[in-house]
């Protein structure tokens, strides 16, 4: 790959070792952050994946099939990473910021396309998608082609976006901020759908607040407020969505690129458990994972775009309404 990429006539000797070497050591960096430093959960924690079911599998999941005299619950879909750009691309480019292959965003399209259709036809009450909707922060390609897919979804089916890192960057500024909230809106805000009170954060100010602490110091105080409103609103269902997940199976767990440092994260835990929220739901890892810490749960939930474990592109459905979250992850098998 080397020869080709510098194959003029005239180089200085020893040049292509050097650059080689340069590559293999990017390419081991960013192997190393997104595997090798982040084992996969152990099986006990992998439920089944099932491929996302027709309608008369999910009628009978949902318990409104003809003859089910039980009071049919309310459901959403949480989707997560559908991240246009990333499957046709090294890992390794994209690390070190090269803009190569970034219009090579073909499958992950495809992948998006297909959640999309299936939530139609399943007809949730609300799409959340949780961050990283494209994979190069302000890439138009990659921006008009989610717009395009993420309209196709039914307009009687609200969709509300989250902020990933891969659409603010992994530290964000001023100008990444302004450029993601004049395309997609607001990177925090709230909503409340039938039994389900919703606030969506953005993670990065929280992961990644350096660059923008005042920024990440308004996030909290509005989160403060938010919850006491929340906390008055008798909604059934007190959820956070976000992107990056406080922790994957233990909130004790180290601190590593998948999760929030522990100092922070206690932080914001314990708002959450004062508040009564019953669970945070994220994505970023790629794979699915579940954690709880009290009567917290902390869902993380694998990619429409490309996996990185075992698990497949897929999504999540949860049922809401009465008695505690249900849920499960479905995989696009056939797609």
């Amino acid at each position: 790959m080397c020869a080709k990429l510098h194959s003029t006539q005239h180089r200085r000797p020893g040049r292509r070792p050097v650059l080689c070497m340069a590559l293999l050591i990017a390419l081991s960096a960013s192997l190393a952050i997104s595997c090798a430093s982040t084992p996969p959960p152990p099986e006990s924690e992998l439920p089944a994946t099932q491929p996302v079911p027709d309608a008369k599998a999910f009628a009978r999941w949902l318990g409104t099939e003809p003859g089910n005299d039980s009071q049919p619950r309310a459901f959403f879909i949480q989707m997560a990473d559908p991240q246009l750009g990333m499957s046709g691309k090294p890992l390794f480019l994209t690390r070190i910021g090269s803009g190569w292959k970034d219009d090579n965003f073909a499958l992950d399209a495809k992948l998006f396309e297909t959640a999309i259709a299936h939530a139609n036809a399943l007809a949730p009450s609300f799409v959340v998608i949780c961050g990283d909707l494209v994979n190069r922060a302000g890439h138009p390609g990659q921006i008009a082609e989610f717009r395009r897919i993420a309209e196709q979804l039914d307009q009687s089916i609200p969709l509300y976006l989250v902020a990933g890192n891969h659409d603010v960057e992994n530290k964000p500024s001023a100008e990444s901020l302004k450029a993601y909230r004049a395309t997609f809106g607001s990177d925090w805000y709230s909503f409340r759908n039938g039994d389900v009170y919703g606030i969506v954060l953005n993670s990065q100010l929280i992961d990644a607040p350096g660059r923008v602490p005042l920024e990440a110091e308004k996030q909290l105080a509005w989160l403060r407020d938010e919850l006491v409103l929340a906390d008055a609103s008798g909604a059934r269902h007190l959820l956070v969505f976000q992107h990056h997940p406080y922790f994957l199976i233990r909130a004790s767990e180290d601190d590593q690129y998948f999760n929030i440092e522990r100092d922070t994260r206690a932080v914001y835990l314990d708002l959450f458990k004062a508040a009564g929220v019953e669970a945070v739901l994220a994505g970023h890892y790629h794979r699915n994972a579940y954690g709880r810490e009290g009567n917290l749960q902390m869902i993380t939930t694998g990619p429409v775009g490309k996996p990185l474990g075992r698990d497949p592109s897929g999504f999540r459905i949860v049922k809401v309404g009465n008695g505690a979250l249900e849920h499960e992850y479905f995989g696009l098998q056939g797609q």
